[in-house]
């Protein structure tokens, strides 16, 4: 048994953050269809490096079944009509509006379908003055400010991956959840409405507040704008090591430890983090200091010792043979695909995950 065996999961979806959203549902058990357009989910051509495949689309839609659906004609909308009666749960991130254009607004599906949990995802929501516009990751990244404190002090950047849509996916799988539980109790569907602003707005509480404190934060790279020594090092033979120092006492140890100077842990310039902060630039010249005397081995090694968390400065070849990596092969149209595992472990559950499916001709 799997958790959410016996569910039914309908989604009207494209692109990454409903696919993560029914991906992590279909992994849970649930039987999952997606309806895709009859040219396919547009996700299918983002890129090829997956055996000819798109990567996106062969993480996000393992596991699901795909049914090709003109929702546009009369046979599309009577048969997703009858798949919605069969239905515990519907996800959508298509235009706001477009579904009740469609002929299945929400009044509608609460009316003829009261157990239903339907889950809308889309860039503003559906009311506000920006409910209308066009919205893609990059672009909610962008109008949230999350740029603004990415990347070094030159100029905004990209977060590396997708992680608007992944943090809307897996946002929306959390309320699915508790609707789901919810339902058990009371009978009851639920009508959720998800939007990526609203999502990123909220994980940059901090940033916000910071600001709005009078300390609005900065581009700082690989670093941490509130706290000190969090940051990249070189070590003597040219390796970039990364260390966090989370509190005096951790800074102690440092300073014992690694430094061999004792006595920084007691200097006024730096007996606290707000001290630390306030005198990075002495912070980090003392710290590199001790990186300059060791090898990237030796430097983590050490500071190991004095435990002091600390990391590699790795990228995706580094990742690729990582000794901490678990992977899961999933099958796909043109043969096995191999990539990160999901990240829950359950003692009692061994999950098996399904295939990737091909986009199949469309249904008449």
């Amino acid at each position: 048994m799997h958790p959410l065996d016996g569910i039914k999961v309908i989604a009207i979806e494209q692109a990454v953050a409903a696919p993560f959203c029914t991906s992590r549902l279909a992994d849970a058990g649930a039987e999952v269809i997606k309806i895709e357009r009859p040219e396919g989910d547009f996700a299918r051509g983002y890129d090829d490096v997956a055996r000819g495949q798109s990567s996106y689309f062969v993480w996000l839609n393992r596991g699901k079944v795909s049914r090709t659906l003109d929702l546009t004609s009369a046979g599309g909308r009577a048969a997703l009509e009858c798949l919605l009666a069969g239905a515990d749960v519907l996800v959508q991130n298509l235009k706001p509006g477009a579904l009740a254009r469609l002929g299945f607004p929400f009044e509608r599906l609460a009316r003829d379908f009261p157990r239903l949990i339907t889950c809308s995802i889309s860039g503003y929501g559906e009311h506000g003055p920006m409910a209308g516009h066009k919205a893609y990751d990059l672009l909610v990244q962008a109008e949230s400010g999350l740029c603004s404190i990415t990347g070094g002090p030159s100029e905004p950047a990209r977060v590396g991956i997708s992680l608007v849509d992944i943090a809307t996916g897996a946002t929306a799988q959390s309320a699915i959840l508790e609707a789901l539980i919810r339902r058990g109790t009371t009978g009851q569907g639920a009508n959720i409405s998800i939007s990526m602003f609203d999502v990123m707005a909220d994980w940059l509480t901090v940033p916000l507040l910071n600001h709005e404190g009078g300390k609005s934060p900065k581009r700082v790279g690989l670093a941490h704008p509130s706290i000190a020594p969090y940051g990249v090092f070189h070590a003597k033979d040219g390796a970039q090591i990364l260390l966090s120092v989370q509190s005096d006492r951790e800074w102690a140890k440092l300073c014992s430890v690694f430094l061999e100077q004792p006595e920084l842990a007691g200097d006024p310039r730096f007996a606290s983090n707000l001290a630390r902060v306030a005198n990075r630039t002495e912070t980090d010249a003392a710290v590199a200091a001790g990186f300059a005397q060791m090898t990237g081995d030796e430097a983590i090694a050490t500071l190991l010792r004095a435990d002091v968390a600390v990391a590699r400065v790795n990228d995706m070849a580094d990742l690729a043979v990582h000794p901490h990596l678990r992977r899961v092969r999933i099958d796909t149209p043109n043969g096995p695909v191999s990539y990160p595992a999901p990240a829950p472990l359950w003692d009692d559950d061994a999950r098996v995950y399904g295939p990737v499916p091909a986009l199949k001709p469309q249904e008449s």
